[in-house]
This record gives structure tokens, sequence and C-alpha cells, in this order.
């Protein structure tokens, strides 16, 4: 038979994998002896039923940010008023009106009931949370602290949110520009143009190669238009597959970063992200050679993840953080020289969430100077356009009417 095992290894790393066993206590007394941490061994059948498919989508789709951050305020508070984990996850279940998020959290209420940890609950769960919450949870179970721990997690979560919505926002206007300029190239050259042909046939006179063009790229839009919305279509979808695999994900997350304006800033944003994630976990108590592990993983740039990714190994063999850092070249001497300074100094936390911080100031400096280059020259290009446009078809006008004269 075979099953999907949840685990944890000792380094601290969550694991979703399929293991093949006669049965699902022998498979739990080889995953013991292997020294592996079981968070839930799922047997798994051949056609899955519409709740097993039902199930697996949900488990799939993460929990909002916004939803994980008000579900960690309310723990915290009922925590520090001094009651016990079961009866604050009932009382939450009361409140909770997110279908899915509520599903998840009775079955991590029953795991708690039945003896398991609380950060071994939420892991089980795979991607629908972040590695580094349930990382978070484990280190203030460990110390004890898991009212301060968690609270630590809000502080994190708030500036990601923050962060992202703050570069979501920057970018709105410069979109709706270019997608009204689009649209109203689109409009003109499926439904102006075409007819300035009509008229144009009428006068029989000879037109120029500038008007010739831009109306037979208008009639060739118009003729062709269902079979250029398919290839579009295919274009896209087969973009985002290839986008989802392993290698296609690298290139695409690399070829952002070489992007001439959106590319340092892209850069150090996932800069943030690692040193945020980093200090997070130091500052709960957790060993760094898991944390280093945690926060690579929590990189959304696939490209940067890959490129860190030898520094566990280095520090694992005893190699120093900032040294095992400089190797992948994709982290620069700031953040470096900031976390020599943190480990000479026995304040690493403190120093990788100045370099976040740092690193976030200079993401909005720099989203704004792009944005006010930006938007002049969108003006300027979809004017160009327009006029381009225009002009190619009144000339032949223009023409005929200085003939006449």
């Amino acid at each position: 038979m075979e099953f999907v095992c949840h685990l944890g290894t000792p380094e601290g790393r969550v694991l979703r994998e399929k293991r093949v066993a006669a049965s699902e206590a022998a498979l739990r007394e080889e995953l013991t002896r292997q020294g592996l941490q079981i968070f839930a061994v799922e047997k798994r059948l051949g056609l899955p039923s519409l709740a097993d498919a039902r199930q697996s989508w949900r488990r799939r789709r993460r929990i909002p940010a916004k939803t994980l951050l008000v579900f960690n305020q309310e723990l915290a508070a009922l925590l520090k008023a001094g009651l016990p984990l079961l009866q604050a996850l009932n009382l939450m279940l009361e409140r909770l009106k997110d279908p899915t998020f509520r599903e998840v959290l009775v079955q991590v209420r029953d795991r708690v009931l039945s003896g398991v940890e609380l950060s071994q609950a939420f892991a089980s769960f795979g991607n629908m949370f972040p590695p580094l919450y349930a990382a978070t949870l484990k280190a203030g179970e460990r110390t004890g602290e898991l009212e301060q721990v968690i609270r630590r997690f809000i502080r994190y979560l708030k500036l990601v949110i923050e962060a992202r919505k703050r570069v979501v926002s920057a970018l709105v206007y410069p979109a709706v520009l270019i997608g009204l300029s689009i649209g109203l190239i689109f409009v003109m050259a499926i439904f102006v143009l075409p007819n300035f042909n009509q008229f144009y046939d009428q006068l029989d006179i000879k037109l120029p190669w500038l008007t010739r063009f831009t109306i037979g790229g208008s009639l060739f839009l118009r003729q062709n238009l269902l079979w250029i919305a398919l290839g579009v279509a295919a274009a896209v979808i087969a973009a985002r597959r290839w986008g989802r695999t392993a290698a296609g994900g690298i290139a695409i997350d690399h070829a952002k970063l070489r992007s001439p304006l959106l590319g340092p800033v892209l850069h150090l944003f996932s800069l943030a992200e690692f040193c945020r994630s980093l200090s997070t976990l130091l500052a709960g108590g957790m060993p760094l050679v898991p944390s280093l592990e945690i926060s690579i993983g929590a990189v959304s740039n696939r490209y940067v993840r890959r490129e860190m990714g030898s520094t566990v190994q280095l520090v694992r063999e005893g190699k120093s953080l900032h040294e095992s850092l400089e190797t992948t070249g994709v982290v620069n001497d700031l953040a470096i020289d900031m976390v020599k300074v943190g480990e000479a100094t026995g304040s690493l936390d403190v120093m990788l969430g100045n370099v976040s911080d740092f690193f976030d100031e200079e993401v909005e400096i720099r989203m704004q100077r792009i944005l006010s280059l930006l938007e002049p020259m969108m003006l300027v290009l979809m004017g160009g356009i327009v006029a381009l446009i225009l002009v190619s078809v009144y000339l032949p006008m223009f023409s005929a009417l200085g003939s006449v004269r």
C-alpha cells in the first residue's frame, strides 16, 4: 500500500513523502527507527473521491496573510490572559468565519488534544502555512515563551504585509495607465482603422507606405483576431506551466533579477525576506542551521533561493555565516558586513533585523524613483503611438488636399 507522510527531520525540516509499506503500523515503526518525527500518515488511494479531491485542493490553498495575522493576534491575547492553549483554540473556533481555516483549526485542536505539539499540528498541513510559522511555534515551545514568540511572528507578518502592500500600491497606477493605453490602441486598430481602408478605396489614391502598413496591420488583426487570441492564450498557459517547473521557475526569476529597472528592487526585496525571516527565528531561540534552511525557503525568488542553498552545508561544516553567504554571489556587501558584525558581537538577530529594515526602505525609495520615471515615459510612448496612427491615417487626406489646391 502507498501512503503520504508528513514528517519532521532532526534538523527541523518538514517533509512530505510517499512511502510504500504493508500497513500503516509497519510504516510508522520504520519511520520511527529512522529518527523521523511523524506528523501524519494518510493512505493514498488510486482514484480519489470528490471529498478527497476537495480536501487536496484545500490543502494546496494558502491561508491569507491577513487571516493568519488576525488569528495570531487573538491567540497571543488569549495566552497572555492566562488561558490554556486548548481553551484558547476552542474560543477562537467559535469566532472563526473562514470555512477553510476553521476546518484546519478543528484538526489542529484535535491533534493538540491528543498530545501533539502545536507546531507539529500546524506543520502537518504543508504549504497552507508558511514554514516559518511552524518553526517559530516550535522555538516558543522549546523556550516556554510561546506568547512572546507569537508576538514576534506578528511583528514579522505585519512588516511583510506592509512591504508587499507598498509595492502593489506603487504598481497600480502604471498598470492602469498601460492597460488603458493598450485598450485604446486595440479599439482603434479593430474598429476605426478598417473603416479608413474602405474610404481610401473609394478615393482611388496611392497611399503612403506608413498608411499601408498601419491599415494592413489593423486588417490582419481584425481578420485573425480569434486565432491571435487563441495563440496568446496558449502561449500564456504554456509559459505558466513551464514557470511551475523547477528549471522554468528559476529561469524566469533570474530574468526578473536581470531586468534593468525592477531587477535591483526585486533583488533587495528577496534579501529583505531572507534577513527578516532569519532574524525572527534566531530571536525566538531556533538554532542557526534549521533557521537558515527555513529562511532560505521563505525567499520568494527561486533563483536567489537556489543560489543561497549551499550556505546551509557550509555553515553545518563549521564555516561562518558571512563567509558562506559571500560564496553565493547574490548577497550584497552591506548584508555580509552586517552579518559579520552580528556574529562578532553576538547580536546576529538584531543586525539582520536592521538590514531588513534598511532594505525595505531602499525598496520603497527605488520604487518611487522608478515610478517617477515610468509614468512620463509611458505617457510619451503611448501618446507617440497614438499620434503615429493618426498621422498615418490622415496623411493621405493631407496629400489629396494639397493636390487639389
